[in-house]
């Protein structure tokens, strides 16, 4: 079997933030230990005259360097009470209550080595009355910067610190705030932000037309803006410090598997996920570069599709081996089983197989990967299903027709 070579730089992140450490905080395992670790907390869903069988399969897998799992898992797998999703959405309602609630989670979640994702598009806009106190409501951006400050005084699991994605939407009143929020640099450090954008926003934008804004809590319209003079704003931000990206609502829901659950809303804080409130995800990625046929000439499609196969069952068996910070987020993450399989790696292949980047030859096999990486994901989880049951909100989902 080919064995993964740890680089230096590896090696350092690995005993910076992976390998378990003792009394005094020294490590106390390899990167190799690390591996049998991860592999054998995994295989723990398994049948137990299995176990060690998958156990050897998906160590030599990682060791290999095909794949690995998201942080979480490569940090707290066989831990006590690990937690070893990566990534968490939690719903926001306009009330206090529901504000401070997931502020609480999310605490509890980045102390787990977790990160969180947010819609604030349901809190009224800033200046709107409230009415169980006759004050006025400090809008999203004044709840955003408190979720900020806390992140800020938590470390994920004592080892990083928290990460979020905000999202407004934007016929939200106080978009214009929300867009021009990371301008200082110094602010708003431990969120990415994103517009979530409609179909009818761009529809508006091509007519050089106006969209409304509308007040969350009543659903009335407020005032007309330009969409041009929204989109504007937004490039001239993007440029300036990166933030905020675009979430594209209609696209997304499109794709929703589990329509009848609700609406995705938000995203994990990098973007790759979305999830309904109090869904968790947990991620892994397949190492394209490994995957060159003998030739040298191509890619080896046959192996890539094992790879991609033995990912799918470690990803689902880690929703089986994870222990949840809250017990909503077990409820719904064993409900509809989301997993999130990705790759890297694609730049070295393309050099491996002496493609440029900005070849119209990359652009091709870039898309056979993602249509051969979906097709055999899609056929490990339907065996999966035959072996073990479809997931238990099949009856409710787009799959079954």
């Amino acid at each position: 079997m080919k064995r993964h070579v740890w680089s230096e730089n590896a090696r350092t992140v690995l005993e910076e933030r992976y390998l378990l450490r003792g009394e005094g905080g020294r490590t106390t395992e390899t990167p190799e230990a690390m591996l049998r670790r991860v592999a054998c907390a995994v295989a723990t869903p398994e049948r137990p005259r299995a176990r060690k069988l998958w156990e050897r399969r998906f160590h030599d897998l990682m060791q290999r360097g095909d794949f690995l799992p998201n942080s979480p898992t490569l940090m707290n797998a066989g831990k006590a009470d690990g937690q070893l999703s990566a990534c968490y959405v939690l719903p926001v309602e306009d009330s206090l209550d529901s504000i401070f609630d997931a502020l609480k989670s999310a605490a509890q979640i980045h102390q787990s080595g977790g990160g969180t994702g947010f819609s604030f598009s349901k809190l009224r806009q800033r200046g709107a009355e409230v009415g169980s106190s006759g004050g006025v409501a400090g809008g999203p951006m004044a709840f955003l910067r408190i979720f900020d400050q806390a992140t800020d005084a938590i470390k994920q699991g004592g080892i990083r610190r928290g990460a979020n994605m905000g999202v407004l939407r934007v016929d939200h009143p106080d978009i214009f705030e929300f867009i021009q929020a990371k301008r200082d640099l110094n602010s708003i450090s431990n969120f990415n932000l994103s517009v979530g954008v409609t179909g009818k926003f761009f529809a508006a934008l091509r007519a050089d037309g106006a969209i409304e804004l509308v007040c969350p809590h009543t659903g009335q319209g407020l005032r007309q803006v330009r969409a041009r003079e929204i989109f504007d704003r937004l490039v001239e931000a993007a440029w300036a410090c990166g933030d905020p990206g675009l979430l594209f609502l209609d696209r997304m829901n499109e794709f929703n598997p589990t329509p009848r659950a609700g609406d995705f809303l938000a995203t994990n804080p990098c973007g790759e996920q979305p999830l309904l409130g109090y869904e968790s995800c947990n991620l892994g990625s397949i190492q394209l570069g490994n995957f060159i046929d003998r030739s040298g000439q191509g890619v080896d499609w046959g192996r890539l599709r094992e790879a991609v196969g033995l990912a799918v069952r470690f990803l689902d068996n880690v929703i089986d081996a994870n222990h949840y910070p809250l017990a909503e987020c077990e409820a719904i993450t064993r409900r509809n089983r989301k997993i999130g399989l990705g790759v890297m790696g694609f730049a070295d292949l393309l050099l491996l197989l002496g493609i440029p980047y900005s070849h119209e030859r990359a652009v091709e096999l870039g898309e056979q990967l993602m249509s051969w990486i979906d097709r055999c994901a899609k056929s490990e989880s339907a065996r999966l299903a035959r072996e073990r049951g479809a997931f238990p909100a099949f009856g409710f989902s787009v799959w079954n027709t």
